[in-house]
């Protein structure tokens, strides 16, 4: 990690983000209705989930309530933040190129690949057809996003803001949408009903 890289992705970036209730983008209560969603989509599918990797987890605030809704399942988080990583003992690495022994049943990847240039996103996403076998959570701050929903008094503007396009054209090598973020890895055997998905 460089110095640079280390300065921002440290203890006052996370203050100012995620710590701080006047500037924080997200908080706890959201996070966690984010976690519950997330678990409820895998049951209401019959997608069994033992294994959970949080790609980019932050503060890891999804980690206590998917546990909490998917009991038995293990939790991985992987984060970047070196500052993090030392704090909560997550595996420090990107996206773009950490390799597992085994695929995931669920991989959670939110609001992370716009930290990363055109050539490691795409690659991001190529490794995280490898890195799960079920179901993918997946959202990125978009230039729509950025216009139409964010809160710019309180997101990240330090970003690559792309097209949803060109996510979905990259993400569908590997997953099918189904919508609300979810993607389900294509060979996978779950079933959804075709006016629950999104294509």
């Amino acid at each position: 990690m460089t110095y640079a890289a280390r300065e921002r992705f440290g203890r006052e970036y996370y203050r100012r983000f995620y710590r701080d209730g006047r500037t924080s983008v997200t908080s706890r209560r959201e996070m966690a209705a984010r976690a519950q969603l997330i678990a409820a989509y895998t049951r209401h599918i019959d997608c069994p989930v033992a294994s959970i990797l949080d790609a980019g987890c932050g503060l890891g605030l999804m980690r206590t309530p998917l546990l909490r809704a998917l009991p038995g399942a293990t939790y991985v988080g992987l984060e970047y933040s070196e500052y993090l990583c030392e704090r909560h003992g997550w595996i420090q690495g990107s996206v773009a190129d950490f390799k597992a022994r085994q695929p995931f049943d669920l991989v959670i990847c939110f609001d992370v690949l716009q930290y990363l240039d055109d050539a490691a996103a795409a690659q991001a996403m190529g490794n995280l057809a490898r890195l799960c076998r079920g179901v993918l959570f997946f959202s990125a701050l978009t230039r729509r996003d950025w216009r139409e929903n964010a809160d710019q008094s309180r997101t990240d503007p330090d970003v690559i803001m792309r097209s949803a396009a060109w996510y979905r054209s990259r993400l569908q090598r590997g997953f099918r949408q189904i919508g609300a973020g979810f993607w389900i890895r294509r060979g996978a055997p779950l079933v959804t009903w075709e006016l629950e998905s999104a294509g």
